[in-house]
């Protein structure tokens, strides 16, 4: 019941706003003050879905607000329903910079040229995150071989955690999955893979830790239910890049803002609604890890398909 009304909401959240595809939502930021008045730019950034698209929502609307107000240029941003939507849609979309995952930006590094300008830091001085293979702790999987014939469920093709860990930790073991498992599918967000394998819809599941606590502080049961098997090395948390042809004073205007966002009342506020502590500069050097995951696990990112089987 509670995924046909899901599924009638988001029908009827893309029915009324015209001006948008039937897979994606586009949101503006609030309207430009006087002093900039002329001309308006508009700069569309993409939101990869790792979480359903209310909770995305709510936590990036007021951050985009805030930066049209603060550049003076409208901030729109662009909720997509998958991760590979993000690479794709740069071009056929025309976006100029995404909130990108640790993988997605690899891949979009290498295939489009975009540069990583922040990513925002949580409260306890974090700005990382990794991967976690996940199983219910009655299931009586403990290790590889009890994977045999079970049920897998991925997030995207083009996530770190969701993804290139099992992809990894298979290949290590010289183990094509997709004859080893049972069955496998993309739940497409790391929160419905968490409540997929809770609720026994799925064997096993690959997720990235941060979502995972922000799920069981609400639900005591993934905690009390749910067992980490395998943990990846740390990569960095959701960051922000743009084109590599983007005019250089916008980037650099939202990279200022951004990065003096704790500074001011207002941006403190919205940090705390957002979830973070500050924004931190980010480097494509802190991939590291990524790049070197990629590699162990023998994919080649100029030519790896990251569209979904």
């Amino acid at each position: 019941m509670l995924k046909i009304l899901t599924s009638f909401l988001l029908a009827l959240i893309f029915a009324t706003l015209p001006c948008c595809s039937r897979t994606e939502q586009e949101h503006p930021g609030s309207q430009i003050s006087a002093e900039h008045a002329g001309p308006r730019q508009v700069i569309r950034i993409g939101l990869i879905p790792e979480k359903n698209i209310f909770k995305q929502i709510e936590r990036y609307d007021p951050l985009v607000q805030y930066l049209s107000k603060k550049i003076g240029v409208e901030v729109q941003f662009k909720i997509l329903l998958r991760y590979g939507n993000i690479i794709d849609n740069f071009v056929s979309e025309g976006l100029d910079g995404a909130f990108f995952g640790s993988f997605t930006y690899a891949l979009a590094h290498d295939k489009l040229g975009v540069r990583v300008i922040v990513r925002p830091e949580s409260s306890d001085g974090r700005s990382t995150y990794y991967g976690m293979i996940i199983v219910r702790k009655d299931s009586g999987i403990r290790t590889i071989g009890d994977m045999r014939g079970k049920k897998f469920a991925f997030v995207d093709k083009a996530t770190t955690a969701g993804y290139l860990l099992p992809y990894a930790y298979f290949r290590r073991h010289d183990i094509d999955y997709h004859t080893y498992l049972r069955d496998s599918y993309f739940a497409g967000t790391h929160e419905n893979v968490i409540m997929d394998v809770l609720d026994r819809k799925a064997d096993i599941g690959a997720v990235k830790n941060t979502v995972f606590s922000w799920l069981a502080d609400k639900n005591k049961r993934i905690e009390q239910e749910l067992l980490m098997l395998v943990r990846s090395p740390d990569v960095p948390e959701n960051a922000l890049a743009f084109r590599k042809d983007l005019d250089p004073k916008i980037v650099n205007d939202i990279k200022t803002a951004l990065l003096k966002m704790d500074q001011d009342v207002e941006g403190a506020e919205l940090l705390s609604v957002f979830g973070a502590k500050r924004f931190i500069v980010t480097t494509d050097d802190d991939y590291r890890p990524v790049y070197q995951y990629a590699r162990q696990a023998g994919i080649k990112l100029s030519i790896y398909d990251y569209l979904n089987d």
